[in-house]
């Protein structure tokens, strides 16, 4: 077998460092950008921050819908040539592209990003070990209060301990009995007790070992607001006929109970104030603010939809003057090294937002005209988009559409919506038409606001309904898009009065 070398001619795709970079910065969040921008300052010593008011063309820059979207829209690295002749030649000795087997850390080497040496007066200790208050906090703040004996105040620890955070015991009182020791000679009338007096603490009904149980503690605060009647006929369904009542068989129930329309309809508004999970106002779920990436607003006078970066969403940097000029040329000492690569770090990443928000104009921008509609009139105009739509008007490739449009959202007329949300697919129609599936949950959603409480639209009179507005729908397509909005079927929804 002869041996020979041979030349030839090939492409192939190739992850650089620099392309994984811009990868990284495109799919981050708005909090995710800002951690990374602010470990990348504290890290590289060649960023700085600009703080206060910079001149316009630093500003970040808007796009009317009706032309091309804004090429910049963060500062350009470009932008900060300094007058030094030495910073200016590696400004533009910067390779565009490394090795595709190269790593940033084999080529740059950061110091470690500085202490962080917080002051006395700067640090605040409210905002860092505020800790809320959960529901077994707030029964053993009042069990503190609250004279008992060791024994009984041992059992209501370990009862309150099994209590899950909406205040049903978790635990039955067997088990509890069981874990103590049998030489305290503990009985199981007392583990009632000391469950019964818990019972009693704020919030009303905490303890609950079943809905009715906790229920009918609530009614019996009840009483003196309320007429005895009353109170006595919500007690009467809440104890024997609960599954009747969640059923919405309300003639069963008027047979059951003899009671009339009127006083049934009465009763039942007495039960609907009632809280089913009484624990879980004490320790709400933490607020989970969004801050949007791009802000969409309307042109009074000229009546166009204009798109622009929120200048909030991450701070604005820029390359330090002052260090880049005392990077040397012909130096190849330590420090002369450190100073180049991190302004070449600072250089590449300056470029890679620079990417991210060009990219995030351009697809924003096509979704705001493709989606006019929807801004004009709401959810019922939604139309049809894919990502495949919006790839091809942007000339990218749909695993880059998909990155941008995950966790960014977008400030509209119509309120704050993640990027992902104006994405639906179609339902063809009887013209031949598409109908997208946001415009159909909203067709639905206004259909039930307007049933007749008496009699709730089935989910097969629903599609009746569609076919008649041309939008050939299956039931169970019908079914599936009214439990994404979180609405019970018809005969959940039945009411006593309209």
């Amino acid at each position: 077998m002869k041996l020979s070398l041979q030349l030839k001619l090939g492409q192939q795709l190739a992850m650089t460092p620099q392309l994984q970079q811009a990868i990284k910065l495109l799919q981050l969040s708005t909090l995710d950008l800002q951690q990374e921008i602010h470990q990348a300052l504290e890290s590289n010593p060649m960023l700085e921050l600009i703080e206060g008011i910079e001149d316009d063309e630093n500003s970040a820059k808007e796009t009317d819908t009706d032309s091309e979207p804004a090429s910049q829209t963060a500062d350009s690295p470009d932008s900060n040539t300094l007058d030094n002749p030495e910073e200016d030649y590696w400004q533009n000795e910067i390779p565009k592209d490394l090795e595709v087997d190269s790593n940033w850390d084999d080529i740059y080497t950061n110091s470690p990003p500085p202490s962080q040496n917080f002051e006395a007066d700067d640090f605040d200790f409210e905002s860092r070990n505020s800790v809320e208050e959960t529901l077994q906090d707030h029964l053993l703040w009042q069990l503190n209060l609250t004279p008992m004996s060791e024994s009984d105040e041992a059992i209501a620890m370990a009862i309150i301990d099994a209590i899950d955070p909406n205040g049903w015991l978790t635990v039955d009182l067997e088990s509890i009995l069981a874990g103590f020791d049998p030489a305290l000679e503990i009985e199981l009338d007392e583990v009632v007790a000391v469950l019964h007096r818990i019972q009693q603490f704020d919030p009303i009904g905490v303890g609950y070992r079943n809905l009715s149980e906790c229920l009918l503690i609530q009614l019996n605060h009840l009483g003196e607001n309320h007429p005895p009647k009353l109170i006595e006929n919500a007690k009467l369904i809440v104890r024997d006929y609960i599954e009747l009542l969640g059923h919405r068989d309300y003639a069963l129930l008027m047979r059951k109970t003899k009671l009339k329309e009127a006083e049934l309809a009465e009763t039942i508004t007495v039960i609907e104030s009632l809280d089913p999970r009484p624990g879980a106002n004490i320790a709400p779920p933490s607020t989970n603010y969004v801050v949007p990436d791009v802000i969409v607003t309307k042109d009074a006078e000229s009546g166009k939809w204009k798109v622009e970066l929120n200048p909030e969403t991450a701070p604005r940097i820029r390359i330090n003057s002052s260090y880049a000029s005392l990077v040397k040329r012909a130096d190849t000492s330590s420090d002369n090294n450190f100073l180049r690569d991190n302004l070449q770090e600072a250089r590449w990443f300056l470029k890679s937002l620079q990417s991210r928000n060009e990219t995030l104009m351009k697809v924003a921008t096509r979704i705001v005209e493709h989606q006019r509609g929807f801004l004009e009139y709401g959810d019922e105009a939604m139309k049809p988009l894919v990502l495949h739509d919006i790839a091809e008007a942007v000339s990218m490739h749909e695993s880059t559409i998909s990155r941008v449009t995950t966790q960014k959202y977008m400030h509209t007329p119509r309120g704050i919506f993640e990027l992902k949300y104006f994405f639906s697919s179609h339902v063809s129609t009887k013209g031949g038409g598409e109908c997208s599936s946001t415009a159909i949950r909203a067709i639905i959603k206004k259909l039930i606001a307007a049933e007749n409480a008496r009699k709730p639209l089935s989910d097969s009179k629903i599609t009746e309904l569609l076919e008649e507005k041309g939008i050939n729908v299956a039931r169970r397509t019908i079914a599936k898009y009214r439990e994404s909005l979180s609405i019970p079927p018809s005969n959940e929804r039945k009411r006593l009065s309209s």
